[in-house]
């Protein structure tokens, strides 16, 4: 939800995202709208959203593994992580999850099938491995198929771990 009371709803289902306005039954689609598939312009399986304070969607489209941007009022979204293929590459995703943006744009994601949490500065390349990563496991330096990633106000980021039952709490330093 935005600070003007909307409320976006990502539908895996349909592959598009729908704000709504308070009292609102049907919403509006915006973004894709055009069907499944790996285009600018459409989504596959897009599970989690993060909105910022300018109003512009970061979705996890998980089956094109990557994290693609929408701004308001644009009819294509941006791709700002992945997109690379499927894979375990630093400039890859599989399946992402939860995903976060912060202040400064840098963009959080909880790689899923990878088992890790990573960062993309805004305008990088590729990213960063900030918590996990370190193949699927139970010990407190490995993940197991990470989902969710809130941060809280002192900075920390807490990551739900759904194949360990746990969430993990992260001190993460800001560059």
């Amino acid at each position: 939800m935005d600070e003007n009371e909307f409320f976006y709803l990502s539908d895996f289902e349909k592959d598009e995202v729908r704000r709504y306005q308070r009292e609102e039954s049907k919403g509006t689609v915006v973004v894709s709208g055009n069907g499944r598939g790996n285009r600018i312009d459409q989504l596959s399986s897009p599970y989690y959203l993060f909105v910022n304070s300018d109003h512009s969607v970061y979705i996890s489209d998980s089956e094109n593994h990557r994290v693609i941007k929408w701004m308001e009022g644009e009819k294509q979204s941006i791709v700002v992580g992945g997109d690379q293929g499927k894979g375990n590459d630093l400039s890859q995703l599989l399946y992402p999850n939860g995903v976060i943006v912060d202040q400064l744009g840098t963009v959080y994601v909880s790689d899923g099938w990878n088992n890790r949490i990573i960062r993309w500065p805004k305008g990088a390349t590729q990213a960063s491995v900030i918590a996990g990563g370190n193949g699927q496991g139970r010990q407190s330096n490995q993940l197991n198929e990470p989902i969710g990633l809130p941060f809280e106000r002192l900075g920390n980021l807490y990551v739900v771990d759904l194949g360990n039952h746990r969430v993990q709490k992260f001190n993460i330093v800001f560059s």
